[in-house]
């Protein structure tokens, strides 16, 4: 997944000022209790990164997204 694909579907499943505080402040057990913007800065591939969001909002991000 594209780095520009992932950001527009953050930003569509939470609306872009929750999905900044989200890849901000949110960390996820399934990237190493990191959070989205240090996974990316980590080098971590954006489609697990997805796997991570989707995992931790199954009930937030439309399936059409997933």
């Amino acid at each position: 997944m594209r780095l520009t694909d992932f950001w527009t579907r953050l930003a569509e499943a939470f609306g872009s000022a929750y999905a900044r505080s989200i890849a901000a402040d949110h960390s996820f057990a399934e990237l190493g209790h990191r959070t989205i913007n240090q996974a990316i800065a980590d080098g971590i591939d954006t489609a697990t990164i997805w796997r991570a969001v989707v995992a931790a909002y199954p009930d937030r991000v439309p399936s059409r997204l997933r």
